[in-house]
C-alpha cells in the first residue's frame, strides 16, 4: 500500500511548513489588486509536491538550508507564473478545480500577475546572489516554453513519433522536476556531478509523471468501459496512442489519424479509438515505460547514504507512478 503524502512528508514536515509561511511573505504586494490575487493563488495551491522534492533532495544531499528555502520559492513562482501565462494560451477558465485568474480577472491582468511572479523569482535570487539556481530554474522555463511550442507545431500535422513525443515532454514536464532536484542538491552545497546526477534522477521521474498523466485517460476508459478519450478529444498524441499507430498497417493509420483529426467529438469513433489502442496494447507498453524509467531513476539514488530523506524520496517517486488521480 503506497504511503500518504502526509507520511511521505514526515521528515520535512517542519520544512515545509516554515517554506509556506515564507512563501506567503514572498508573495505579499503593496498594490491592493495584486495582493487580492496573490492571495487566491496561495490558498489554492495543489499536493506541493515539487517543493517536497527540493528539500527530501537538499536533505539527502547533505542538509537543508536558508538556501533551499529560496531554490524551493524560486520554483514554486516560475511555475505558478507558466501556469498563470498557460491558462490564458489555452483560455482555460478552471485550474485544479477553482476558477482561473484569467476567468475572474481578465487575460489583461493575469499575464501581468505572470510577469509579476516571474520578476519576483528573478529579484529573490538576485537579491541572495543564487545564480546557480536562478541559471537551472531558468533553463527549465525556457525548455517549457520550448517545449509547449514543439508540441503545437507538431499537433498541426499529428506526426508525433515516439522520439518527438518523449522530446515534448521532457521539456514541458520533465525539465521542471529535474530542476526541483537540481536545485535541491545545489543548496545543500552538493558538488556538480551529484547536482548533475539529481538533474537526470528529476528528469527521468518528470517522464514517468507524464506518462502517468498520460494513461489516466485510457485506464478510466477502460475500467469503466465507456470512453472518456478526453486527450483523443482534444487530438493529443500520447504514448498508447502513439505506440498503437506503430504497431499499425497504414489503412488502419489512416482511419485512426483521421478520427482523431476529424471526428474526435464521436463518441462511437472514439469508442474505436480505444478498443484500437486496447488492442494493439498501447497501455500495456506506456505503463513498462514508466516503469523503465522509474527503475532508471531509482538506479541513480544508489551511491547515496540510507536516510529518512533518501526513503521518503523514493516513496515520492511511487507516489507519483502509482498515484489514482
Amino acid at each position: 500500500m503506497p504511503r500518504s503524502l502526509n507520511e511521505i512528508k514526515k521528515p520535512i514536515a517542519k520544512e515545509m511548513e516554515l517554506f509556506e509561511t515564507r512563501f506567503r511573505e514572498a508573495m505579499k504586494s503593496k498594490v491592493p489588486l495584486l495582493d487580492n490575487i496573490m492571495h487566491y493563488i496561495v490558498k489554492r495551491k495543489g499536493k506541493q509536491m515539487r517543493p517536497m522534492f527540493v528539500f527530501l533532495t537538499a536533505g539527502m544531499c547533505g542538509g537543508v538550508n536558508d538556501s533551499t528555502y529560496r531554490a524551493a520559492s524560486l520554483i514554486e513562482l516560475l511555475h505558478t507564473a507558466t501556469l498563470v501565462h498557460d491558462d490564458v494560451v489555452d483560455d482555460s477558465t478552471l485550474r485544479r478545480g477553482f476558477f482561473s485568474i484569467n476567468a475572474i480577472w481578465k487575460n489583461k491582468i493575469a499575464v501581468l500577475v505572470g510577469d509579476y511572479l516571474l520578476s519576483k523569482g528573478l529579484l529573490l535570487s538576485v537579491e541572495y546572489k543564487e545564480f546557480d539556481l536562478l541559471q537551472i530554474v531558468s533553463q527549465a522555463v525556457r525548455e517549457m516554453s520550448e517545449g509547449e511550442l514543439l508540441q503545437i507545431e507538431k499537433a498541426r500535422r499529428l506526426d508525433i513519433d515516439e522520439s518527438v513525443y518523449f522530446e515534448v515532454i521532457r521539456k514541458k514536464t520533465a525539465s521542471l522536476i529535474s530542476s526541483c532536484c537540481g536545485c535541491g542538491a545545489s543548496s545543500a552545497k552538493a558538488n556538480q556531478e551529484v547536482i548533475l546526477s539529481m538533474q537526470k534522477f528529476g528528469e527521468l521521474i518528470g517522464l514517468a509523471f507524464q506518462i502517468k498523466d498520460d494513461l489516466f485517460d485510457f485506464e478510466d476508459s477502460v475500467t469503466t468501459g465507456k470512453p472518456s478519450g478526453i486527450d483523443i478529444k482534444e487530438s493529443k498524441m500520447t504514448l498508447p496512442l502513439i505506440y498503437s499507430l506503430q504497431q499499425s498497417i497504414k489503412s488502419e493509420k489512416r482511419e485512426i489519424i483521421n478520427i482523431v483529426k476529424n471526428n474526435n467529438g464521436e463518441k462511437e469513433k472514439v469508442k474505436r479509438v480505444l478498443a484500437f489502442i486496447k488492442e494493439k496494447e498501447g497501455i500495456v507498453y506506456a505503463k513498462k515505460k514508466m516503469f523503465e524509467l522509474r527503475n532508471e531513476a531509482f538506479l541513480l539514488l544508489n551511491g547515496f547514504a540510507e536516510s529518512e530523506y533518501k526513503s521518503s524520496l523514493i516513496e515520492l517517486v511511487n507516489f507519483t507512478t502509482d498515484r489514482t488521480h
